[in-house]
């Protein structure tokens, strides 16, 4: 699944495509994705001028003076922006004409993704009890340290719950562990402050080297412009269970934690 700098590369490379642009109709060859299509996408949305694409946790953001369409890419959709005459391929389920013979065009072969509305003046209640996104300020080692006490959790788990901090997921959680040096299974409630602060910054690294590279494209994932992301080539645990940790060279370890494969090096992490 797409993984937050993977949602924003595409963000990033739809926003100059789309900003300032009219929908002017919406064509639906199925309605039924992740779940069914929300009528205001051919109601409300047509005739609307896309004011700022913009992101939250996993979700793209369309918005307009009387709402948001709320996109969500699922297992394997992806997003483009085409001339309106270049006939859909199979699972191309949505498009959204634009004012300038373009159209943005959802392809989603396994139909895990979502195309729903959030109203002007509200929050979508898949995105109210959501944590702060972890490349703002209000995400700090401070924060993480007063929330995991008495957290019995292993730490990975508790960075990829999506009420402490969105975004986290499976393969940017392993790789800022194995770089602030804590290991995946230790207990939340049991890292220090001054540790927390470390994987706080870590963390904000890991996240912004891979948006700079395009995400990390492992089965699905492919931009907008068609290239693939390259920061699969810089990472330390994640995928490489039983091979030598590129610090000490013992063999990782592999386990599952929280039902995700987790690597991990037991030396170097503690």
């Amino acid at each position: 699944m797409p993984e937050l700098p993977e949602v924003e590369t595409t963000r990033a490379a739809l926003a100059p495509h789309l900003t300032g642009r009219t929908v002017t109709a919406a064509t639906l060859r199925r309605t039924d994705l992740r779940w069914p299509i929300a009528a205001e996408i051919s109601t409300l949305l047509p005739g609307q001028r896309i004011l700022e694409v913009r992101r939250r946790a996993k979700y793209l953001l369309l918005d307009t003076a009387v709402g948001s369409a709320l996109l969500h890419l699922g297992m394997s959709g992806s997003l483009r922006v085409i001339p309106a005459h270049i006939p859909p391929r199979p699972h191309d389920h949505v498009d959204l004409i634009l004012d300038n013979e373009r159209v943005l065009r959802m392809h989603d072969p396994r139909r895990f993704g979502s195309v729903l509305w959030q109203a002007s003046g509200t929050v979508h209640p898949l995105l109210a009890a959501l944590g702060p996104e972890p490349l703002s300020d209000a995400f700090t080692g401070d924060y993480l340290y007063a929330l995991s006490r008495r957290r019995r959790a292993a730490v990975k788990t508790f960075l990829m719950d999506q009420a402490v901090v969105v975004g986290v997921g499976n393969i940017y959680a392993a790789e800022a562990l194995f770089a602030s040096g804590i290991a995946p299974r230790r207990p939340a409630g049991q890292i220090s402050r001054e540790r927390y602060r470390l994987l706080a910054t870590e963390i904000r690294r890991v996240l912004e080297s891979a948006i700079t590279q395009g995400g990390t494209t492992l089965r699905d994932f492919i931009s907008p412009d068609g290239n693939t992301g390259y920061f699969i080539q810089q990472l330390s645990v994640y995928g490489r269970g039983g091979e030598p940790c590129r610090n000490c060279g013992r063999p990782l370890k592999q386990s599952l934690i929280g039902q995700r494969t987790s690597v991990w090096c037991s030396h170097c992490q503690r």
